[in-house]
């Protein structure tokens, strides 16, 4: 069960990404041109928010039921925090992921709420704006040391 999970939560993030930056995208050009609220510009936002949602349930499972690192540092919280792989998916990963689903969905509320087309690209930019530099943030890329052991893909 893990491998699957883990497979569908590493490709999600891709789709999380460019709907990120097409919602951002799309909220800049709204601000900088003054451009109505369009529908693409509704959609940009709602599928950010979707794809975000299917990310969280997926990582969830991972975090309670199937990741062995999460077990691992789970057993021994003392000795995760001085480990900073262990540290990063026990705690920072999950902590960031959650701070971006709650910042997505704010985000989403205040667009569709803002009484201006101007307010809403502007509330847009601001909230997807943070939550795409979070999810660039929570992201265990090959790159860093809790991505070492992974790929691109998973």
């Amino acid at each position: 069960m893990y491998t699957p999970l883990l497979i569908i939560h590493s490709l999600l993030r891709w789709a999380i990404l460019l709907a990120g930056i097409w919602a951002v995208y799309r909220s800049w050009k709204g601000v900088s041109g003054k451009t109505p609220f369009t529908g693409a510009d509704n959609k940009a936002g709602l599928f950010f928010m979707i794809f975000f949602d299917l990310q969280l349930l997926v990582g969830l499972l991972l975090y309670f039921v199937a990741s062995p690192l999460v077990k691992t540092a789970l057993s021994d919280m003392g000795a995760a925090m001085k480990d900073g792989v262990l540290r990063f998916y026990a705690v920072e990963h999950i902590t960031m992921a959650v701070l971006a689903f709650i910042l997505v969905h704010i985000g989403r509320a205040k667009v569709k709420k803002a009484p201006t087309d101007a307010l809403k690209h502007k509330k847009g930019l601001i909230f997807f704006g943070i939550v795409l530099l979070l999810v660039l943030l929570l992201t265990p890329w090959p790159f860093r040391e809790a991505g070492a052991m992974r790929g691109w893909l998973y």
